[in-house]
């Protein structure tokens, strides 16, 4: 089975260290993600994608900073506009069915049996986006969206890991990118080996 693992980061990736997968990086945000994910899949013609990297969650999520979740659902969350009302997501006006436009995207291949709790997620290109909804969304991250669209759209089998780093909201707190980092390296080791061991 061919595994190729894509990090946002080097970073990220850092304590990251196995022989049986491939590494790849799709860099940081919607757009890069996008074109980056793209030329993953042609290149390598992977049984399974796997995106890693860190997130923040929301006050309102059962989750909390050190949590390792598999990702359930993405939603492009900033796409939209600024009213007087203030800001209306584009699903959710009257022009959202001719542009084709859908509020999120889930991942068909998650398997409760996968040895890791699921989560709802926002994807932003500006991290802590005070106008982003939170209502059954547990956490945010920058790339997830676009890797779940574009893998959707070329039949690409994928999942998503996603190590919790921080608190959504601002304020002088320090993220624990160390942490978080070798809290998602040694869940995607064993998320790897289940898969290995029972496919998806």
């Amino acid at each position: 089975m061919k595994i190729v693992v894509v990090f946002p980061t080097r970073t990220e990736a850092q304590f990251f260290n196995r022989e049986d997968v491939e590494i790849e990086f799709c860099g940081v945000g919607l757009s890069s993600s996008a074109y980056q994910t793209s030329k993953i899949i042609a290149r390598h013609q992977a049984d399974l994608l796997i995106m890693a990297g860190i997130a923040g969650v929301y006050p309102s999520s059962q989750f909390q900073v050190g949590d390792v979740v598999l990702v359930r659902s993405e939603r492009e969350a900033d796409l939209g506009f600024f009213t007087p009302q203030g800001f209306t997501h584009l699903a959710d006006l009257d022009l959202a069915m001719d542009l084709n436009v859908t509020r999120s995207w889930d991942c068909p291949y998650l398997r409760e049996h996968l040895p890791l709790p699921h989560a709802h997620s926002n994807s932003l290109n500006v991290a802590m986006a005070p106008f982003a909804s939170e209502q059954g969304i547990d956490i945010e991250n920058m790339e997830g969206a676009a890797f779940f669209q574009v893998c959707l759209a070329e039949q690409q089998r994928f999942l998503q890991v996603r190590a919790i780093s921080n608190t959504v909201q601002v304020s002088d707190e320090e993220w624990d990118f160390e942490g978080s980092i070798r809290a998602l390296t040694v869940e995607l080791h064993r998320l790897i080996d289940h898969v290995l061991q029972h496919a998806i």
